[in-house]
């Protein structure tokens, strides 16, 4: 993989959005392999669409690209909030690359993936719409918020300038596969949100009551649900029987290696 950015192709844009469009995007049709099912390349969409830049033409994989100079914050920009939320709930959005690169050098530093099953409809944060003197006036946007989704699903490919092996790559694909048997956006949600939630413990080993400490917490994303520790127990016996934990006894759970 060479993470050089091909400056020729975008000597004809002055535009400074244009010109990382055109080399981010080329770089990664030429470069980046299929994080799901390891096919030595992805292909560029013909045509715009309204969600989804790239494919994996073996197992149809959609990907969407993000490219920003400097770090990604707790918030990215995204398009059309109604049409992200119904992708979601339908479980047909797109994988994102979240790609930074170095301006000076136009080098690749850092691309992480977030698969398309670590989003749920809590994730999708709406924007005011456009002004009615702006020329799609009454649109309205979204964000994507990255706080919110567990480190589990924030999968490295090019770390600090340094390559992480593929055979690393698709393995941590392949442990959070799980998430997709979850087709229910709202049980998907709580399960993402359980998760997070037991990364926040910092812990290898933690107990029920440790994840009960963020009662409140799940309690106000989920406000119509009364019973927040059964929801809780309930998650975290699903991500028992999908080896994301090992329960150890007397209300007492371990990480596995699939959760790294």
């Amino acid at each position: 993989m060479d993470l050089s950015f091909q400056e020729a192709l975008a000597a004809a844009y002055k535009s400074g959005g244009q010109r990382t469009r055109i080399l981010s995007e080329h770089w990664l049709g030429s470069q980046l392999y299929c994080p799901n099912c390891g096919n030595p390349h992805i292909e560029r969409y013909r045509n715009n669409r309204p969600v989804g830049d790239f494919f994996c033409p073996a197992c149809k994989e959609d990907y969407e690209l993000k490219s920003k100079r400097s770090h990604f914050g707790a918030k990215v920009e995204d398009g059309g909030y109604r049409t992200m939320i119904q992708c979601v709930t339908e479980n047909t959005n797109p994988n994102f690359f979240f790609l930074n690169y170095n301006a000076r050098n136009l080098i690749v530093t850092d691309l992480f993936i977030i698969p398309a099953h670590f989003f749920s409809r809590e994730m999708i944060e709406e924007r005011r719409p456009l002004s009615q003197t702006a020329q799609r006036k009454g649109w309205i946007g979204c964000r994507i918020l990255l706080q919110d989704i567990p480190y589990a699903g924030r999968i490295a490919i090019v770390r600090n300038g340094v390559i992480e092996p593929k055979a690393d790559v698709l393995e941590r694909w392949r442990r959070t596969l799980f998430l997709r048997s979850q087709r229910d956006s709202e049980a998907k949600g709580w399960l993402l949100h359980v998760m997070r939630c037991i990364e926040q413990l910092d812990k290898r080993q933690f107990s029920l009551d440790d994840v009960y400490s963020f009662e409140n917490t799940l309690g106000n994303a989920y406000p119509g649900n009364r019973h927040v520790r059964a929801k809780i127990r309930q998650k975290l016996q699903v991500l028992r029987d999908s080896g994301y934990l090992d329960f150890v006894g007397r209300g007492m759970y371990r990480l596995t290696d699939r959760s790294s």
